[in-house]
């Protein structure tokens, strides 16, 4: 029998909680939409042996609830244009995260950007069409941002993804 999970109180984005406890089933379907995200409620419901019905309203709950953020395609940098690809470390002054991170978040090829704690503020991932355009980004517009102390830059030679995702199931990681 499949049970809704017990509702957890609801908590800001980023504040190190989670909204709701995910049961197998919802895991089953994460796991099954990060690996096909144009996977059918036909096909999932067949794939995780749920009704469509259940399928439907789960997916439709998750997405609600801000589990699921999308359906995106996943684009191989290189091949899109975006040969060179780095790590770059910001520190920033105490204070200044809201006002760095708007306007890191407008700087072109920065893809990703987090808040860390430790002798780092800032990790931005970056993917640009070659070293020189990575240098325009790090010296010209990142370093000039208001808030901004100093950088660190660590080009990426090859990436790879895990075997498994975190919510997958059944744990098979060793």
């Amino acid at each position: 029998m499949n049970q809704e999970p017990r509702s957890m109180p609801d908590f800001p984005a980023g504040a190190g909680r989670t909204a709701r406890l995910l049961d197998a089933v919802d895991r089953q379907i994460l796991d099954a939409l990060v690996r096909d995200g144009r996977a059918s409620i036909r096909t999932l419901a067949e794939r995780i042996h749920i009704s469509r019905t259940n399928a439907y309203a789960r997916v439709e709950r998750l997405l609600r609830e801000g589990v699921i953020t999308g359906f995106r395609a996943e684009v191989a940098p290189e091949r899109a244009g975006l040969g060179t690809s780095a790590y770059v470390s910001i520190t920033i002054e105490q204070n200044t995260w809201r006002e760095v991170s708007a306007r890191l978040a407008r700087v072109r090829y920065v893809q990703h950007a987090a808040l860390l704690g430790g002798d780092h503020d800032v990790l931005a991932l970056v993917r640009a069409p070659d070293n020189a355009a990575l240098r325009d980004l790090v010296l010209n517009r990142v370093q000039a941002i208001p808030g901004v102390l100093s950088t660190r830059t660590w080009l990426v030679f090859e990436e790879f993804d895990g075997v498994d995702t975190p919510w997958a199931a059944s744990d098979q990681r060793t």
